[in-house]
């Protein structure tokens, strides 16, 4: 006997159709595993190509940058900065009662930034009809996404294409393991329950030195060791790590740049850090409440399925082409899981490329010697390009122009003369090899050397170049007219 199933019957229809949109959400155009900034603008520049998009997150949107580093690590600086402001204010013609440091509000302020920050994401991801599978990914044979979720149950979703942009974690070093109690990384330096009386941070890059400036600021007795000779920013240009030692200095943060971390004691109340010096052997012992481990960033590679998949890795880098495609046809990698910079604009670049070639549209490899880089403590640092001795090691004839924000009127009306403006052009055809900056807002400054750069302009088209007055800006200027002998105002 036949049977027929009856579809006006709305227990049976709603199974079916239950079922029907089960199997359409099970299958997608692209699933990217992680929603840092590279993975969710890669999502929502996809959506907006047409694709139907699935973003796999075991934590909250985001990613590391948003919840745990650029977004909440600036409202930290920027409360530290308001609060130099206030004890400094006499200089400004203002007098004001006695000022203190509330940690715990500052630390919550920073919180509410970045849960307001990740709410955003989901708001963009709404409007983009991108789907969020929470959990944690896993690739499969079959361009195939294995997803864990909370209680452990396992469900594989299927994609024409995948990019993995599972982000980096703080690296550890073999003598500085982390205990999440006196040994610390930068996650847990957002949240710690109090303030500590004394501090070592091991790492000199704009991780360590940003969180030394905020916790000094506040009344923290800070200690950075750097292993590298320069100090302080060890990859930037020479001038701008001296400089930067020389303010840290002024301001009683203590810097042991070429020195090395030994051994860490956490037996005691506090913690004993021996280090030693580089230069001539000698070690010295630091004690301090807390260590904060500032000495780089691994990739979040380990359990992800590319063994399984055979995808090539280097040192724990995923291999991919200038499309950010890897050996296996359909599996993208962007971001900190990829060589090069560890940087939050350079993933979402990188993001927008890849889903861009993916979609057909015609695009140019990324320039990574125009990458800006920036650092946000106080002076901030900012640099794009070559630095000198890059430019004079590559055997380029250069012109290089310094102009010092101490003879910018709009740096000393705003009692920020510390830093200056570097710039290095090339002597033949006066093309812009670098620039490289130290002072206030220097970070809001860097765009317009890296649009130039990207432009292909000259030096004396810089000079030409009307800027307002009064600007800081302006420095750029003056030190491009400083390279040619043609500065105004030195």
């Amino acid at each position: 006997m036949t049977k027929f199933i009856d579809f006006d019957d709305p227990v049976i229809s709603s199974y079916i159709c239950g079922h029907f949109k089960s199997a359409l959400t099970m299958q997608y155009d692209l699933i990217v595993i992680g929603s840092g900034p590279g993975g969710y603008v890669a999502a929502i520049r996809a959506s907006q190509l047409g694709m139907n998009v699935a973003v796999v997150e075991r934590e909250s949107l985001g990613g590391i940058c948003l919840n745990w580093g650029c977004i909440p690590t600036k409202a930290l600086l920027k409360s530290a900065q308001v609060f130099e402001y206030i004890n400094h204010s006499q200089e400004y013609g203002i007098t004001v009662g006695d000022a203190k440091a509330d940690f715990g509000k500052m630390i919550q302020r920073s919180r509410g930034v970045a849960e307001g920050m990740s709410k955003g994401i989901q708001f963009l991801f709404r409007k983009n009809k991108i789907t969020i599978i929470d959990g944690e990914g896993r690739l499969v044979r079959g361009k195939k996404v294995e997803v864990t979720d909370k209680e452990g149950k396992k469900t594989t979703y299927d994609a024409t294409n995948i990019i993995i942009a599972t982000g980096g974690r703080a690296k550890e070093l073999p003598n500085l393991k982390i205990d999440g109690e006196k040994i610390i990384e930068y996650r847990k330096a957002m949240s710690l329950p109090e303030q500590p009386a004394r501090m070592v941070v091991v790492g000199a890059g704009a991780i360590g030195v940003e969180f030394a400036y905020f916790y000094h600021s506040i009344g923290t007795e800070v200690t950075v060791v750097e292993f590298m000779e320069n100090g302080l920013v060890p990859r930037e240009d020479a001038d701008i790590s001296k400089e930067l030692g020389k303010v840290f200095k002024k301001k009683g943060i203590q810097v042991l740049g070429n020195s090395s971390v030994e051994k860490v004691d956490t037996s005691g109340k506090s913690c004993k850090v021996t280090v030693k010096s580089r230069k001539d052997g000698s070690e010295q012992v630091l004690e301090c409440d807390v260590v904060l481990s500032a000495a780089g960033v691994t990739p979040n590679t380990e359990n992800i399925g590319l063994e399984e998949l055979g995808i090539k890795t280097d040192r724990g880098m995923i291999l991919v082409d200038e499309w950010y495609q890897t050996n296996v046809p359909g599996v993208y990698a962007i971001g900190d899981v990829v060589p090069g910079p560890a940087l939050a604009h350079v993933a979402s670049a990188e993001g927008i490329l890849c889903v861009e070639k993916i979609a057909g549209q015609h695009v140019e490899p990324i320039d990574y010697t125009n990458i800006p880089s920036c650092t946000y403590c106080n002076p901030e640092v900012a640099s794009v390009g070559m630095t000198e001795e890059a430019a004079k090691a590559a055997g380029l004839e250069i012109k290089v122009g310094k102009f010092p924000f101490s003879a910018s009127g709009k740096a000393s009306a705003s009692g920020a003369k510390e830093g200056f403006v570097k710039v290095i052009f090339d002597a033949k055809y006066g093309e812009f090899l670098g620039a490289h900056m130290i002072g206030s807002n220097v970070t809001e400054m860097i765009a317009e050397v890296v649009a130039a750069r990207k432009l292909e302009t000259t030096g004396h088209e810089i000079i030409k170049t009307i800027h307002p007055h009064p600007t800081m800006s302006e420095a750029v200027m003056e030190a491009a007219a400083a390279a040619y002998g043609e500065v105004i105002h030195l």
